[in-house]
């Protein structure tokens, strides 16, 4: 890849970054800020909880894109930026235009998709399966 692509995509992912930090600090500011007005009656309360999850779950999803843009950096100050993880291939120009931390090129990922659907299509029989024979076992 070249210099001034690679270039770009780092000021891409730091420019996320630095948005990202910055709204984790906003949902901190505002999860404290709920968390100090407590108090009410029990719909206030419930509409505190539902809110504060809200915030959590929020929180923990950026978080993770947070931990792949760090990961993307490295990989450009390793020269490993833009290489698919699976199958050593250049990932395509348009695809880290779209999603910079990727790590797989379309075809692996496709296949990856793929595989994650298959296998929880597969667990969701198995569970499926063993409750139905949990409940025979309890008519016994």
């Amino acid at each position: 890849m070249k210099k001034r692509d690679l270039e770009k995509f780092k000021k891409l992912l730091l420019t996320e970054r630095d948005g990202i930090v910055q709204h984790l600090m906003e949902l901190e500011g505002a999860s404290e800020t709920q968390l100090s007005q407590g108090g009410g009656d029990s719909v206030d309360i419930a509409s505190l909880e539902i809110s504060q999850a809200s915030i959590q779950k929020l929180g923990n999803r950026e978080k993770k894109l947070l931990n792949k843009i760090d990961y993307a950096l490295k990989k450009i100050d390793d020269g490993d930026y833009g290489v698919c993880e699976k199958c050593g291939e250049d990932i395509g120009h348009g695809r880290l235009e779209a999603r910079p931390v990727t790590q797989y090129c379309i075809d692996c990922k496709t296949e990856l998709e793929s595989n994650e659907r298959r296998y929880s299509d597969s667990e969701e029989e198995d569970s499926d399966s063993w409750s139905e024979g949990d409940r025979s076992d309890e008519s016994n």
